[in-house]
């Protein structure tokens, strides 16, 4: 009509490209919105520590206006293609059939078809990353950590410079406050725990077994513990005893080793009363203070069980624990078993501590050992990775999904005088609606050929990022069934208006 009346290829196609500007500008602005109001989660969902807590993470304005500049461009550059097509219409033709359709025909047609079969190859490629991620993520939530943290916090006990400055008084102060926080009704057990809270715990020393060459670097996980320790995680003791009372107060030179030392050391099972030393266990006043002759010989009398020392991912290292009399710093941690929620005691249990101290402080963010996981660079890593491939492949299923409505639904209003025929000539309604079922699912099963090769082909990258495995069965097999689900309901209601068209309607159509 427009060019009948005298509109120019240029008036057009300049009609066409700002409608396909104004669309990319509006979709622009919308994923700006999205940006400022999404970036304090995904700041949230960092591993911590993995930026340095005076960073601003903000939005970059020049990265923004290259995005921004290129969704405009994207617009123009896929508008073009209709803009030339549609700038030369066949008029006669059109004005003499009196049809609604553009023309482009087959090819047309087939565009479409192939870029419905790109959208949702792609969209299975993000739902089997997600899968994965998701897959990964749960098993690390599962790991097994060798402890119960549930209900159990560390409270961080800083010693001023210049307190308890003998290796007596330090080790009694630290004593009394165990014992005090102990006694308090709502909690089940306390235990020092210098640097032994898990999952990542332990300092590596350099250690030395009695009766071997002593030229061996050999480096062991080393904590400083009481003997609670290990009734407050539920570690479970596999072979000796634990260290009484009277031996911390006299510092006494004795170790429990974990399962995989004892397998890795003293593979015959005859680790208990074997010896070992560590030459750097030794005072270095003012700051740290160390038990008479506590880097000579440590005599094995216990074999804990294994409980993760070196993160969620990584296998246990060999450890060993020793008396947390033998060295002291400025600085120990009180692991509190309570019958409720760890933090509720908090206040009950800094009352405590100032009553033997009324200087002393808490370490001011006091966590539960849950918290302690979820603050694992790995754990909130794989966190994150999980919900923004899963954020991606929703948002991808959810366009493919109307993607497909739009290209069905406009090749139903394109075929409403066929379909109207069929039905006249006896074609009944589920005849249509599997016609229309028909010709939408060649191009979502190529779609789904072409996604599942793209995930084999990239399986072994995704690994990377989403830290589990993309080669399972069964998870192609849910994912493709999601997708095909999501196809099927997209192509529901055009296909079902098609079965339900009118055939006198439908011949009258236009």
């Amino acid at each position: 009509m427009r060019a009948a009346i005298g509109a120019s290829r240029w008036r057009i196609q300049r009609q066409l490209l700002t409608e396909a500007l104004a669309l990319s500008l509006v979709g622009a602005l919308g994923g700006v919105l999205l940006a400022y109001r999404l970036l304090p989660l995904l700041v949230r969902w960092l591993p911590e520590y993995s930026f340095p807590h005076e960073v601003a993470i903000a939005i970059n304005l020049p990265v923004l206006g290259f995005s921004v500049a290129l969704a405009l461009i994207t617009g123009v550059l896929f508008g073009l293609s209709p803009a030339f097509q549609f700038s030369r219409p066949a008029v006669a033709q059109l004005m003499q059939s009196s049809s609604r359709r553009a023309t482009g025909g087959g090819r047309g047609k087939r565009m479409h078809g192939w870029l419905v079969a790109g959208q949702i190859a792609l969209t299975l490629l993000l739902l089997t990353s997600a899968a994965a991620a998701i897959n990964g993520f749960s098993r690390l939530v599962h790991t097994d950590l060798g402890y119960d943290p549930h209900n159990t916090m560390s409270v961080g006990i800083p010693v001023h410079q210049n307190a308890h400055v003998s290796w007596e008084d330090r080790s009694q102060y630290f004593d009394r406050i165990r014992t005090r926080v102990a006694a308090l009704p709502e909690v089940v057990s306390a235990g020092i725990s210098s640097n032994a809270t898990p999952p990542s715990n332990g300092r590596d020393l350099y250690f030395e077994i009695f009766g071997h060459p002593a030229g061996q670097q050999q480096q062991v996980r080393t904590n400083f513990i009481g003997s609670e320790y290990f009734e407050v995680l539920r570690i479970p003791l596999l072979q000796g005893r634990l260290w009484e009372h009277p031996e911390i107060v006299r510092g006494a030179r004795l170790a429990v080793i974990n399962q995989t030392m004892a397998k890795q050391y003293w593979p015959h099972g005859d680790a208990i009363g074997k010896q070992l030393r560590l030459p750097d266990l030794k005072s270095e006043p003012p700051f740290g203070q160390a038990a008479p002759d506590s880097n000579n010989w440590l005599q094995i009398i216990g074999i804990a069980g294994d409980a993760r020392d070196d993160g969620l991912r990584k296998p246990v290292k060999a450890a060993i624990f020793v008396p947390y009399s033998l060295q002291m710093g400025m600085w120990t941690q009180v692991l509190v078993r309570t019958r409720a929620a760890p933090l509720a005691a908090l206040r009950r249990i800094r009352a405590e501590v100032k009553s033997i101290d009324p200087d002393q402080q808490i370490f001011g963010q006091t966590r539960d050992l849950e918290q302690w996981i979820q603050g694992e660079g790995t754990y909130a890593y794989g966190r994150m990775v999980a919900a923004l491939f899963s954020s991606f492949s929703l948002l991808a299923l959810a366009l493919a999904a109307i993607g497909l409505f739009s290209v069905v639904s406009y090749s139903v209003a394109q075929r409403t005088n066929e379909f109207g025929i069929r039905m006249a000539l006896g074609a009944m309604p589920v005849q249509v609606l599997q016609l229309v079922f028909a010709s939408t699912a060649r191009n979502v099963i190529g779609g789904v050929i072409g996604g599942l090769v793209l995930s084999l082909a990239l399986s072994r990258f995704l690994a990377q990022w989403a830290e589990g495995s993309a080669h399972n069965p069964w998870m192609f097999a849910g994912v493709t069934v999601l997708l095909l689900l999501a196809a099927a309901l997209a192509a529901l209601l055009p296909a079902h208006r098609a079965s339900s068209v009118d055939p006198m309607n439908a011949l009258r159509y236009e």
